[in-house]
């Protein structure tokens, strides 16, 4: 997802415990806290559209074998 040249600016209130994770993600992403939000909004963006086609969204091993599926989003 890219930014465009015409961003809109959006002020967003977290807790100190949600700030501190996304400078955490930022730190070892070498990205920033706006980028992982982006980039998170995508995901959810992916996985609201596999709930609309009826699908499952999860995590596979190497095997790709079901590990985790990500549910209640």
């Amino acid at each position: 997802m890219s930014q465009d040249k015409e961003s809109i600016r959006l002020s967003l209130a977290v807790s100190p415990e949600l700030n501190a994770r996304l400078e955490e993600l930022a730190a070892a992403g070498h990205t920033t806290k706006s980028e992982i939000l982006r980039k998170a909004i995508a995901l959810f963006d992916v996985v609201a559209e596999a709930k609309a086609e009826k699908k499952r969204f999860g995590i596979l091993d190497q095997n790709k074998q079901l590990v985790t599926e990500i549910v209640g989003i």
